[in-house]
């Protein structure tokens, strides 16, 4: 791919306890961004961080925060987000009544606008939507838990929305998210990925995050 493709750690696997350490270890490994997952135990079946965690990861570094809401009813959220940091804040498709009004709600406050598409949900959704989009994910995962396998569909959904994104807006990023490693990393970014969003493999096992971001790249040259 022409453009470098840009790597997105994703805290939902690192140690909560030494939170800044983490980040500055991914920053340490040429991270890109930092990915935040957020999580409400209702759209998925999970709870995470709210926005003060969000402004602690903000004072933490000065990396892009790649803040994705797994919420239901996500435009009451848009407001707090985008003041506690997110630079791109992401919302789910499938759960939101009304994506075209949140979605232009988050680029007036400032900050780029991202659409998730689940497993399930087709490429075809995002259609009406990708001309108001910063950023488009695909979830090569079911939301709300690490360390899942990559779907392997989800490299057809990477074609179809890169071809998509070049037809309508070639500006908006096209991240993966969910089970990102050495041996897939490549065939995403083949598929037209140009965000990738990895947590275990990061954060967990190998020889610590600096060196697993650093492999990851090492994988994509």
């Amino acid at each position: 791919m022409a453009a470098r493709v840009r790597l997105a750690p994703s805290l939902l696997n690192a140690d909560f306890g030494r939170l800044a350490a983490e980040i500055q270890a991914a920053e340490a490994g040429g991270a890109d961004w930092i990915h935040v997952d957020v999580m409400d135990g209702t759209f998925v079946p999970n709870i995470t961080l709210g926005p003060m965690v969000v402004q602690a990861i903000r004072r933490a570094t000065s990396l892009p925060l790649d803040v994705h809401l797994m919420v239901a009813e996500p435009r009451r959220y848009v407001g707090s987000f985008v003041d506690a940091g997110a630079n791109v804040l992401t919302i789910h498709l499938e759960a939101d009544r009304h994506p075209h009004r949140t979605l232009s709600e988050i680029r007036a406050r400032g900050s780029q606008a991202g659409l998730a598409l689940n497993p399930g949900s087709p490429v075809a959704l995002a259609e009406d939507l990708v001309e108001d989009l910063d950023l488009l994910l695909v979830m090569s995962v079911n939301p709300g838990f690490g360390g899942q396998a990559f779907i392997p569909r989800a490299l057809r959904k990477l074609r179809q929305a890169r071809a998509l994104i070049d037809a309508i807006n070639p500006a908006c990023a096209l991240e993966v998210d969910g089970g990102i490693k050495l041996h897939n990393a490549r065939a995403a970014t083949d598929a037209g990925a140009d965000v990738l969003v990895a947590g275990s493999f990061v954060y967990q096992g190998g020889e610590g995050p600096a060196a697993n971001l650093v492999a990851l790249r090492q994988t994509l040259a």
